[in-house]
This record gives structure tokens, C-alpha cells and sequence, in this order.
């Protein structure tokens, strides 16, 4: 398989991991979460990334048959011989966008975890102040005076 064939695979899927990342977030957005849905998204995101890597590993292998050194200054150079360039450059600048988007989802899933962490404390401190023993009845409340003869 040719270099430029392999690099246009590579925008392809990431393209699509860019569409999938958009769509999580959207998915993280209302108050509301559907569960089903994100839990699809991240199914598709994990069989997409272990395509991307499949091509990368062929891409870098083909690299390295073709005598270039297995790092991104050969990947430059090997781009650069076929006539690449200008491929090389679009799969690393969308490699960085995506990069940015993940990190992005990261963030918002770290903070609808620390939403959700924070509504359980919430419910677990005001379950504890109950004014009911299990038995139904009402606590005594302290520092009342029992005017009952």
C-alpha cells in the first residue's frame, strides 16, 4: 500500500473520530444523560482507535522498510520523497485536533463525575439528618422542654 494511500486512510478515520468526539460532547451537554447513547459513541471511538493504530502501525512499517528512520523527523522525510507533504501535514494537524478534542471530553467527563460525586454527598448528608427513627417515630429534639403533665 502506498504512503499516500496510507496517510488518506489516516485522515479518513480521523475525521470520523472528530465527528464521534463532537457528537460525546453533545452527549455530555444537557442535564440529562443518555447513557445508552454515550456508552455507543464510546464502543465506535474504541473500535475506530484500534483501526487508527492498525494503519499507523502499517504506515510505519512501510516507513521503515523504505530505509527512513522510525520517528517523525523519517515520517517527514518519507512524506516529503513521495510527494506526501502535504498530506503529512493535514494527518498531523487533524492528529492535533483530535488531541484537543479528547482532552476537552475529558474535562467535561471529569466534571459531570464530580457533579454527580458531589449530588451523592448531598443525598447521603441530608438522608442522615432524618427526623424519623426507623420505626416511624419522630426523634426527640434536644433542648425542648416537655410541657406535657
Amino acid at each position: 500500500m502506498s504512503l499516500a494511500r496510507l496517510l488518506s486512510d489516516q485522515q479518513q478515520r480521523l475525521d470520523e473520530l472528530v465527528a464521534l468526539l463532537s457528537r460525546e460532547q453533545t452527549l455530555l451537554t444537557p442535564g440529562d444523560i443518555d447513557g445508552a447513547a454515550l456508552a455507543n459513541v464510546a464502543e465506535d471511538k474504541q473500535a475506530l482507535l484500534t483501526e487508527i493504530e492498525r494503519i499507523e502501525t502499517l504506515r510505519r512499517s512501510v516507513q521503515k522498510r523504505l530505509g527512513y528512520e522510525d520517528n517523525a523527523s523519517g515520517a517527514n522525510k518519507a512524506a516529503n520523497d513521495a510527494g506526501c507533504q502535504t498530506a503529512w501535514a493535514t494527518l498531523l494537524e487533524k492528529s492535533e485536533r483530535v488531541a484537543r478534542m479528547n482532552e476537552l471530553t475529558g474535562q467535561m467527563l471529569s466534571v459531570r463525575m464530580k457533579h454527580n460525586q458531589d449530588m451523592l454527598n448531598y443525598i447521603r448528608q441530608i438522608a442522615e439528618k432524618t427526623l424519623y427513627k426507623p420505626d416511624g417515630r419522630n426523634n426527640a429534639q434536644p433542648g425542648r422542654i416537655n410541657a406535657s403533665a
